[in-house]
């Protein structure tokens, strides 16, 4: 609202357009001063009013995805209301979402669409970046996957249950991702009134939020950097990947050696081990103490939702508790976690169960539906798998995964793939979640967002 405030004092004409940034996980609004400034930069103040989302700060992310969209749709709605009431009128929507922010905006998108905000506003720009939309539970198989994905759910309370989709939504007997991404709700509804529809992955070293949950796809050619030519877009190298074609397996005597390859991978290991030192000293007692922060702030969580459930909590509830459905259809220790949670390598289906789920999207590389540049595929549009699909292994996702990679496939995403390579962490690079050096690469994403995808 400072920025509202900003606009409606300086007597220029007053912007009829809405673009609002939502944080992610452990976040806060500071996380996305940067994205915002670059806007800012880009579109003056009476092309474009910026809402950063502040209601869902912290340990307030613990609460779920569908509370604290109900936060932030309250938010939106507010500000709207004081925007008008300021002469300006608002008439478009564009919503970014970072990390779990993407998952909470496609769930507040729904609520905007059920309480009738998009017979009146266009909805423009839907945008996420590094955003988990297949959750994010580790495609592993056997002891691991009982493990890793049932005790880590566990750390976050309502969200962790909905990231690793071990959660039941309300009367669903789904889980709330599943929701999210079924073709029949509201929330697919909404999605596919926006005009444009735009992610950006990291292919590397994304401990929150890996490649394969961020893209929306079932394969994971970076894998093996070495073994595959990586092409870069035009303007934007070496950070955001062509679209239309992003990555090619190098020819066989064009990889090198296989003494070469482990003199490397040994280089590479003994380069670490201070690192791998420093890491087994640090990631026990960082474990320990995300661990006893998370049940405390799992205690306070499951007491906001308590109040937020008896309406209690500020926001007139019966407002976004409404059908899922549409008619006729089925009714910080980020650190620590993300450590704990890259640890978790990646499986894949055995050959005879791949066919089924290829089926299911093979979005990967190089499937023009999804990634060109205008128009965006309508829904239903069906894609055609890249010759490359049978060259990359399935990943052992589940069968809830593969019907929503399926879904949003249809419905369409242009995707942008993102290769940072300064920092071994690359999510919060991706939009410089914090002004520093390393993070420079995230800015080329951003430069190439607005300059080829942002639409006021």
């Amino acid at each position: 609202m400072e920025e509202a405030e900003r606009i409606a004092s300086d007597g220029r004409p007053k912007a009829d357009h809405l673009c609002v940034l939502i944080h992610g996980l452990w976040g806060n609004p500071k996380h996305m001063a940067y994205v915002a400034s670059a806007l800012r930069d880009k579109h003056a103040e009476d092309k474009l009013h910026i809402l950063i989302a502040k209601t869902n700060s912290d340990t307030y992310t613990y609460d779920g995805i569908d509370l604290g969209a109900e936060r932030v749709t309250h938010e939106i709605e507010t500000c709207i209301s004081d925007l008008e009431k300021e002469g300006s009128h608002i008439s478009k929507l564009s919503i970014v979402g970072y990390s779990l922010g993407g998952l909470v905006a496609r769930y507040a998108i729904g609520l905007l669409f059920s309480n009738g905000w998009f017979d009146r506003l266009e909805p423009v720009n839907f945008t996420t970046f590094a955003t988990p939309h297949l959750g994010v539970r580790a495609p592993v198989l056997g002891i691991h996957h009982r493990v890793w994905n049932v005790l880590g759910s566990q750390t976050l309370s309502a969200s962790g249950r909905q990231l690793f989709t071990i959660d039941i939504f309300r009367n669903t007997n789904r889980p709330l991702l599943s929701i999210l991404a079924d073709p029949d709700s509201i929330f697919m509804l909404a999605l596919s009134r926006f005009k444009h529809r735009v992610l950006y992955a990291n292919i590397i070293n994304d401990r929150s939020a890996p490649y394969y949950t961020t893209c929306i796809v079932t394969t994971d050619p970076y894998v093996n950097l070495d073994q595959i030519n990586i092409n870069h877009l035009q303007g934007y190298a070496p950070v955001v990947l062509n679209p239309a074609n992003p990555v090619s397996l190098k020819a066989p005597d064009a990889q090198p050696p296989l003494m070469t390859r482990i003199a490397e991978s040994s280089h590479a290991l003994l380069s670490r081990v201070p690192l791998f030192a420093f890491l087994a000293v640090l990631i026990p007692i960082g474990s320990v103490v995300f661990l006893i922060n998370s049940g405390v702030q799992t205690v306070r969580s499951q007491k906001r939702i308590r109040l937020h459930e008896e309406g209690k909590a500020g926001i007139g509830l019966g407002n976004y508790r409404i059908p899922l459905m549409v008619e006729n259809a089925r009714t910080t220790m980020e650190s620590a976690f993300a450590n704990i949670n890259a640890g978790q390598r990646q499986q894949y289906l055995p050959p005879a169960k791949r066919t089924l789920s290829s089926k299911s999207s093979e979005s990967d590389e190089n499937q023009n539906g999804s990634i060109e540049k205008s128009p965006l595929p309508e829904p239903g549009h069906k894609h055609t798998s890249s010759s490359q699909s049978a060259e990359f292994p399935t990943l052992a996702l589940t069968p809830e995964q593969f019907a929503m990679v399926k879904a949003l496939d249809d419905l369409g995403f242009r995707k942008y793939r993102v290769h940072i390579q300064k920092v071994r962490h690359t999510h919060a690079a991706i939009i410089v979640r914090v002004q520093k050096k390393d993070f420079d690469e995230g800015e080329v994403v951003v430069r190439h967002w607005l300059e080829e995808e942002f639409e006021v």
